[in-house]
C-alpha cells in the first residue's frame, strides 16, 4: 500500500454558533464542539485512507478560550501518523468574531480513528508521508502519544513503552 502525504488529509470545517449550541453563559457547549471535531477528524481520516473510519479515542481536550454565540468555529484536521489500522489526527480549533474581525485559538486535541472493512473489522491504512517541519514534529511525537494512550487504556505496560522511557531514562 502506497503512503499518502499528510497534506492530502487536511480539511477545514466551519460552523456558526447558534443559540441551540450554547450554554447559559452564551458560550459554545463543549459537547457540541467535540461532536463537530469528531466529524472533522472522521472526514480527515477517511480522506487519508479512502475507507470508513471510526473513533477509537480522544486525547486531552482542553478549552483555552470560549467561543461565543454568533461566532464562527473553524476546525482544522490533519493526519499526523498512521500505524497498522489506526491513525492519529491533530485538530486545531479557532473562534472568529465576525463583527470585530478577530480570530482566537479555542483548543486543540488528538483523535485516534480506526479504518474498517465492509464487515466492520479493522483494515490496514496507508502510511503518512511528511513534508513540512511541523508535520515531521507531529509525526515524531505521535508514537509517544500512542504509547501513552495505550498505557492509560491498559493495553500496554509502562515497561514496554520504549519511546516514552527514552524521554526520561538515559541508556
Amino acid at each position: 500500500m502506497e503512503g499518502r502525504k499528510a497534506s492530502e488529509s487536511f480539511i477545514i470545517m466551519n460552523e456558526l454558533v447558534l443559540p441551540n449550541d450554547t450554554n447559559t453563559f452564551g458560550n459554545l457547549m463543549g459537547g457540541r464542539l467535540m461532536y463537530w471535531m469528531d466529524i472533522a477528524a472522521s472526514m480527515s481520516s477517511a480522506k487519508h485512507c479512502n475507507f470508513p473510519c471510526m473513533t477509537a479515542s480522544v486525547d486531552n481536550l482542553s478549552f483555552k478560550n470560549p467561543i461565543k454565540l454568533g461566532n464562527v468555529v473553524h476546525i482544522e484536521a490533519k493526519i499526523t501518523r498512521a500505524f497498522n489500522t489506526s491513525m492519529e489526527i491533530y485538530l486545531k480549533v479557532w473562534g472568529e468574531d465576525i463583527l470585530s474581525q478577530y480570530q482566537y485559538e479555542s483548543n486543540e486535541a488528538y483523535f485516534t480513528f480506526v479504518a474498517l472493512d465492509p464487515t466492520g473489522k479493522p483494515r490496514s491504512v496507508p502510511q503518512v508521508i511528511t513534508e513540512t517541519e511541523q508535520e515531521k514534529q507531529l509525526f515524531d511525537g505521535a508514537l509517544r502519544r500512542r504509547q501513552l494512550r495505550l498505557i492509560l487504556s491498559g493495553k500496554m505496560k509502562p515497561d514496554d513503552a520504549n519511546e516514552l522511557k527514552a524521554l526520561f531514562i538515559k541508556q
